[in-house]
């Protein structure tokens, strides 16, 4: 199995140097490697394999940089390339603008390149020697490193993103008709979600409690000269408003999400288009600020860890007309917030439907 841990490295002034220009290098190569496919794709119909060797004699400073992430480079190319000829759906591959905010390239661990050294809080890297890295979780003696990637980001703060190789069965849990036990998870755009035990989760709106200084930042930020020291400046504490919003959301999904998968093996969930859901019903803004999207894919590879599943019904699945008690079908407007049968149950929309979604779900996992 794979996994990745993500850790926060302060490269001195010669170490950003050398980051930046092979974050420039990696570009440079793409870009010259993407025009020469096409033009001999124009030329010949054909494919045209490209490698970064053939460009170092022309431009000499790509030996100064790691020869694995240009390499790397390569190999991700050749991949999108080759997606798009598969399924032109993909779209085809695009040039590396320079003034993208967001840079990072990878190199792989080969003859113990690769140091991580957890007592000393470095991290050894290919041509950038020992670099202070804060270490906020450690990995087992028997884990493998199999590749490295150094990111920068919107406000420059630099990352490494370890992938680390380690090996561990994973029993999967065997669903029993008697002993199963499903949670159902329905969606609720002023919250997060409602679950089949009528629990419902507080999703603090981090976007929202931020608004009024992010504004007050960015009305700042328009009455700055364009391509002026003081803009940048000021775009940096724009971009530092919305990176510390994105990683309260962040953190408060990891938590949530490892709260239900310490507590259940199986969770059912419906397939919903969030996209689609944010622009039909105009509720764009609590949508994204949720981030109910990614919720649901840490909840998938949580429970896959343990070996449980997410079970995902289908999008069209009547949970909110269907009735949890006598499973009549019963339409009501989006405005009711309460779910009234002729059976004489009365219950909250939401709640109704989880506990229907936890039923098919079940149905679903059983079969």
């Amino acid at each position: 199995m794979n996994i990745a841990y993500k850790y926060r490295i302060y490269p001195n002034e010669k170490q950003k140097t050398l980051i930046e220009k092979t974050f420039e290098c990696c570009r440079k190569v793409w870009n010259l490697m993407l025009s020469d496919k096409i033009s001999h794709y124009e030329k010949t119909g054909q494919s045209l394999m490209t490698t970064p060797a053939q460009y170092k004699d022309t431009y000499p400073f790509l030996k100064d940089v790691d020869s694995l992430a240009l390499a790397n480079v390569q190999l991700n190319l050749q991949s999108a390339y080759s997606n798009f000829f598969r399924d032109k759906k993909i779209g085809f591959p695009r040039y590396r603008s320079k003034k993208h905010p967001k840079k990072s390239y990878t190199t792989n661990m080969v003859n113990g390149n690769i140091v991580l050294d957890f007592d000393n809080k470095v991290i050894r890297l290919p041509k950038l020697g020992s670099v202070k890295t804060k270490y906020h979780r450690l990995s087992d003696d028997d884990w493998k490193v199999k590749s490295v990637t150094v990111s920068r980001n919107v406000i420059n703060e630099y990352y490494i993103s370890v992938l680390f190789e380690y090996e561990e069965d994973i029993i999967p849990v065997k669903p029993d008709d008697k002993t199963v036990f499903v949670l159902g998870l329905d969606y609720k755009s002023d919250g997060l979600y409602v679950d089949s035990n009528g629990n419902k989760c507080a999703m603090p709106h981090y976007y929202r409690n931020s608004q009024k200084k992010l504004s007050k930042q960015q009305r700042k930020l328009s009455k700055k000269k364009l391509h002026s020291n003081n803009r940048y400046k000021q775009q940096l504490k724009v971009n530092k408003i919305a990176i510390h919003t994105s990683r309260q959301r962040t953190d408060f999904l990891h938590k949530e999400s490892k709260k239900i998968t310490n507590s259940y093996d199986f969770v059912s969930v419906e397939d919903l288009d969030m996209k689609g859901l944010s622009q039909s019903l105009k509720l764009g803004k609590a949508t994204m600020d949720n981030g109910y999207g990614m919720f649901i894919n840490m909840l998938s590879y949580k429970l896959e860890a343990r070996g449980g599943k997410l079970i995902a019904i289908d999008r069209w699945f009547p949970s909110t007309q269907l009735c949890s008690n006598c499973g009549s079908i019963k339409k009501i407007p989006l405005s009711q917030r309460t779910y009234t049968c002729d059976c004489g149950i009365s219950i909250d929309r939401d709640y109704n439907s989880a506990i229907n979604i936890a039923h098919e779900g079940k149905r679903l996992i059983l079969t």
